[in-house]
């Protein structure tokens, strides 16, 4: 797999994160985490392990993309019935950014201040909350509080890229215009 999607380098990794600035003002992101589930027929002797909560068979495909829509890394994984965040927590791209193993550059400062932040993926409410992945704040927290509701809308802006990626993927592979 290395051969058609190379691991990004320290530098590949910064233009990752100085487009998602630029284009969707997010700072220091180096990715926007989501899944889709990919319909399949059951198969033979499986039982319900396929069996997603939308009533249907599938397999998980969780992928990481940049901010101009195009795939970093992908894991086609798990059963059906599994969560983004469960996914996520058991994939290899979790245990990478967990060990450090993926040439992530070291901390940066925010743009336009002093202040030193880690450089992140963004996902939405289903992922967990880590050092390394950003999550929106629940909506009851960020009801009423501007900064909490303006972080959320930025955040919103850079991890909508992956939703995006997708749509253009079952755009181009009918095979993935089945919406689960």
């Amino acid at each position: 797999m290395k051969e058609v999607m190379p691991e990004p380098s320290e530098e590949q990794w910064k233009v990752i994160a100085e487009d998602f600035w630029n284009i969707w003002n997010f700072p220091n992101c180096i990715g926007a985490v989501d899944g889709k589930h990919v319909s399949i027929e059951a198969p033979a002797n499986s039982g319900s392990v396929y069996f997603n909560y939308k009533k249907a068979f599938s397999v998980f495909l969780l992928a990481l993309v940049d901010a101009n829509y195009s795939f970093i890394r992908i894991y086609v994984s798990s059963f059906g019935r599994s969560s983004d965040g469960g996914i996520f927590s058991h994939s290899a791209l979790c245990k990478c950014m967990e060990n450090g193993s993926l040439n992530i550059p070291p901390d940066s400062c925010l743009p336009e201040t002093n202040i030193e932040a880690p450089f992140v993926i963004v996902g939405d409410e289903a992922f967990p909350l880590k050092t390394y992945l950003m999550r929106p704040y629940p909506g009851r927290q960020s009801s009423g509080n501007d900064f909490m509701t303006y972080f959320n809308n930025r955040l919103s802006r850079a991890r909508r890229v992956s939703e995006n990626t997708f749509g253009i993927l079952a755009q181009k592979f009918r095979i993935f215009f089945k919406d689960y």
